[in-house]
């Protein structure tokens, strides 16, 4: 295995070039094999995209952690979506929370902060949970892609993630929602039961809506504001300056 950081911006884009016309399996696995051990899938257990990875890893027996992160707002068919991973593949997904609970958020911040100020809200229950997540750790897998939000159109599958300071591997970059679907539906894969009900992009409770017919499908995050990303795949000129909060892990 090579350290991360033995990998120069030219060489990521190099092997990031190689691996576009890789299948899915083998950008997998070229990453295993070049960053194992202290590889780890990142799934929100909400969208497509990550349970395509999920099954691809379980399928494929590779030694990733998966985690994803629990705000205390998920849906619960969000965690019943991680309940039916856990008995369809035998995997135990690690979920990484704030170190604040609800309660000492409103003490500090004022309750529903996510109405007031979400960009705080997502950073102290999504950003530095993940940055605990990813703490120590050689490379992240991810689920996003280009096709998603225009923040992620030139989006490479390999790159160096300056936020988290680890490289990151973007597998199904390039890939459709069509070929994402079609990819569940061959694989018989579980996922978000909400994804059947208009939901387009599942994140919190209390700031995801279903999509109406027409609307663009990232409608339904943070309905009425101008905010699509909740800052884990934003560059660092683009996050909100926050002291860290920390992230505690816990087994789901």
């Amino acid at each position: 295995m090579l350290e991360p950081r033995v990998w120069s911006e030219a060489a990521l884009r190099a092997a990031s070039d190689e691996l576009e016309a890789a299948s899915l399996e083998n950008m997998l696995s070229w990453v295993d094999e070049h960053f194992s051990p202290g590889v780890t899938l990142a799934s929100s257990f909400g969208g497509l995209s990550g349970m395509v990875l999920v099954d691809a890893v379980a399928r494929l027996k590779l030694p990733f952690e998966i985690f994803y992160l629990d705000t205390d707002l998920l849906f619960p068919e969000t965690y019943q979506t991680v309940e039916r991973v856990k008995e369809r593949y035998g995997l135990q997904p690690v979920a990484y929370s704030s170190q604040l609970s609800l309660a000492d958020q409103a003490r500090d911040h004022g309750s529903e902060l996510w109405q007031r100020d979400p960009d705080l809200c997502c950073n102290l229950r999504k950003v530095e949970p993940n940055r605990a997540a990813l703490r120590g750790k050689t490379a992240w897998v991810t689920g996003i892609r280009r096709d998603q939000t225009s923040n992620r159109r030139t989006l490479p599958l390999l790159e160096w993630d300056e936020g988290f300071g680890l490289v990151k591997l973007n597998p199904l970059a390039a890939w459709s929602e069509d070929a994402t679907r079609a990819y569940i539906d061959a694989h018989n894969v579980p996922y978000n039961p909400l994804l059947d009900r208009g939901f387009r992009s599942i994140g919190c409770l209390p700031c995801t809506r279903a999509v109406q017919p027409g609307e663009d499908p990232r409608a339904g995050r943070w309905s009425g504001l101008e905010k699509t990303e909740c800052g884990l795949h934003l560059r660092p000129s683009s996050l909100p300056v926050l002291a860290p909060s920390g992230g505690e892990q816990r087994q789901s």
